[in-house]
């Protein structure tokens, strides 16, 4: 699977997204206006680990919910990505059985060099 869920009003993923310069054969998929599946959630948590590390903290909905004082489940963190696209750590770019969660810039030269050997 060749795949990036972004968001399309996200300067920062937009950014990425010019500078990854992914080839064609990627499908991008605008989280905001194509939410986020029980499967495709289940295929990324597969490849990544857990569903914490797919979770954005940063997300203004955690801080206004002040989840950071719950102790929340890897099945909490599932629920909340599915209910509010936001709660995604994004971009999230999927080059086979690899996978790439965030905007650190290590882990967007690390998918770049994936994408393109």
């Amino acid at each position: 699977m060749k795949k990036i869920y972004y968001l399309s009003t996200c300067d920062t993923c937009k950014r990425i997204l010019n500078e990854i310069e992914a080839p064609a054969a990627f499908e991008l998929q605008d989280i905001k206006t194509n939410a986020i599946t029980k499967t495709q959630i289940e295929e990324m948590q597969k490849l990544a680990g857990s569903y914490e590390s797919l979770f954005s903290k940063r997300a203004r909905l955690y801080k206004e919910r002040d989840l950071k004082n719950k102790n929340l489940s890897e099945e909490d963190y599932k629920a909340l990505i599915l209910e509010h696209y936001t709660f995604l750590k994004r971009p999230v770019i999927i080059n086979d059985d690899e996978i790439f969660i965030g905007n650190a810039k290590k882990n967007v030269a690390a998918a770049k060099d994936s994408i393109h050997g």
